[in-house]
């Protein structure tokens, strides 16, 4: 039983190593400049990326394909991204104020420019998580499109099978592809792939645009065409980072920015020497939890309250989400959609203009008759981008040369995170976060607990959280690790130890907003890690996640009005 036991400890310790010499390597090539990913420099990440084999990578380490891994990293990549042997990543350098045209990768929000045939440049405004992710991402694709060269060169002068000619025939033709030249195409990249003809045609559509329906097929080919002038021609890929990003970096550039602008906003509007209520969660919850009851009172007269959340989810209700923006809009809400480049939009509601007879949240007699606060949403940072943009926000202003501490009265963290006990939909309470790799850990009182919102319909659990350097390097021995551990974990997200080590500063060291400034954390899960099929490759939350969303959200603002 013992040895067991210590086997699968190793197993974490190995993968605890390889994440640590994954980030060393990452910072050690960003100073360098540019590095071959798939050359001798790109090596140590190679091969710690497929000694940890992350749940999200799937079947990276066998000789199959990995299909809902590539699609995952393919939604948060420029479309384009695989015909291209120079990847550049820079600061905001004015590349969108020319010709070149912005691209943006569905899930991920970052401008991206396709400079020629060759070159893709990628903009990194949020700060290092954002690197690691995109470096992670390549390694695993660079690695895929490697498996495909190989299966495909027959010998060093770089002759390849039928299958790779059929394939070629089939992406390079003009027209369009009949159902029957798809069907014959897909069986030879099936063979490349080593997956099955039923595999592919599942993940078909997944894949397709509606201007490149066979971009699966673009795909692998353009991956192995890539990886076989890598092996024949020594012709290597290789990724860049410009020497303004390198100086640029870490100094809160675009958090500053950011900063500013919300800090001008809040004095034009004479709100900033009222009580605020800062509240980092997504850019429909809290205004629809306001607004939705009165502005479509006639749609919610039939249903419950969350079928109402439901129906604004839903891709096709554009006409009932405009309705609540253009009530809230006329009753004391301030929207600034980002310039900075942090892509973090704000909204500020002043409550002093919002009639609460008309919404479904209970408001004590005592909230009514204290001074109105100010509720000030911002939308979700991203990893260490956390802190830049809190640790921004809660400094001081200068107003006619006098010194304006902002009063902050609370800080409300509701975020997606990986759950380890239970599955998608359920919520998680912290009452720590604890940072991946160090032991550097963050208690404090979390104003939320589990008696909350119990007794909801939803599975809650309470305990520590694990703030990761990056959702796409954990593998279920590290997570078992720490879910078995006495660290008593039972989420692991990216922002939460970012934005405590923030609100800890500003309140109890530098002295910038009241010590006694109260905090919430309240995560719902988006997927569990540990079982497979409900990793974050296997898709969205879809309708799953609307009523925790609402639950957390409704529970915040009740706390904050009572």
């Amino acid at each position: 039983m013992s040895s067991k036991k210590n086997h699968a400890r190793t197993r974490a310790q190995e993968s605890s190593n390889a994440i640590e010499r994954m980030y060393i390597t990452m910072r050690h090539l960003f100073n360098r400049g540019f590095y071959k990913p798939m050359g001798i420099s790109g090596e140590t990440l190679r091969e710690a990326l497929l000694l940890l084999r992350p749940e999200i990578y799937g079947s990276i380490g066998e000789e199959k394909a990995e299909l809902d891994g590539l699609l995952y990293v393919i939604d948060r990549l420029p479309y384009g991204i695989e015909e291209c042997t120079f990847i550049n990543l820079t600061s905001d350098e004015g590349y969108s104020n020319s010709h070149f045209k912005a691209i943006i990768p569905p899930k991920r929000r970052r401008n991206c420019f396709r400079i020629d045939e060759e070159q893709m440049n990628i903009e990194i405004t949020r700060g290092r998580s954002e690197i690691y992710d995109i470096l992670t991402h390549l390694t695993f694709m660079f690695v895929e499109s490697h498996k495909i060269s190989k299966r495909v060169l027959i010998d060093e002068q770089g002759t390849t099978t039928r299958d790779w000619i059929k394939l070629e025939n089939a992406v390079m033709t003009k027209k369009e592809l009949s159902q029957t030249e798809r069907e014959v195409a897909i069986t030879h990249t099936a063979n490349i792939l080593g997956r099955t003809f039923n595999e592919l045609t599942q993940v078909y559509e997944s894949f397709s645009l509606p201007n490149q329906p066979d971009r699966l097929l673009h795909l692998v080919y353009w991956l192995g065409k890539l990886a076989i002038e890598e092996i024949v021609n020594n012709n290597k890929r290789t990724v860049t980072f410009s020497p303004v990003l390198r100086e640029r970096l870490g100094h809160h550039i675009h958090g500053e920015i950011w900063a500013d602008t919300i800090k001008e906003t809040l004095i034009k509007n004479n709100l900033i020497e009222r009580p605020i209520h800062i509240i980092s969660a997504n850019m429909h919850s809290v205004m629809n939890s306001l607004f939705a009851p009165h502005a479509l009172k006639t749609f919610a007269a039939k249903k419950s309250i969350f079928e109402v959340y439901e129906a604004l989810s839903q891709k096709g209700n554009q006409d009932l989400r405009n309705k609540v923006t253009k009530e809230a809009l006329q009753r004391g809400m301030i929207y600034i959609p980002d310039a900075s480049g942090t892509y973090i939009d704000v909204q500020i509601f002043d409550t002093a203009k919002i009639d609460f007879s008309k919404t479904d949240i209970e408001i004590s007699k005592k909230a009514k008759d204290t001074e109105k606060p100010v509720i000030f949403v911002m939308d979700y940072a991203f990893g260490e981008q956390a802190y830049e943009t809190m640790d921004e926000l809660l400094k001081p202003i200068k107003v006619n040369g006098k010194k304006v501490h902002l009063n902050v009265e609370s800080v409300s963290i509701m975020g997606k995170a990986g759950i380890l006990e239970g599955g998608k939909g359920d919520i998680m309470i912290p009452s720590a976060h604890i940072f991946e790799g160090t032991a550097d850990n963050y208690p404090f009182d979390n104003e939320l607990s589990k008696a909350d919102l119990d007794n909801e319909g939803i599975h809650v659990c309470e305990g520590s959280m694990i703030t990761v350097l990056g959702t796409s390097l954990q593998n279920k021995e590290i997570l078992k690790f720490f879910f078995n551990s006495t660290w008593n974990v039972i989420g692991l997200e990216m922002e939460g130890a970012h934005y405590q080590k923030a609100i800890q500063a500003a309140s109890k060291v530098r002295g910038s907003i009241n010590p006694n400034v109260k905090v919430r954390y309240a995560y719902y899960a988006s997927d569990n890690p540990l079982e497979t099929g409900s990793t974050l490759a296997s898709g969205g939350l879809g309708t799953s996640g609307v009523k925790p969303t609402y639950l957390i959200t409704r529970k915040i603002l009740q706390q904050i009005f009572n």
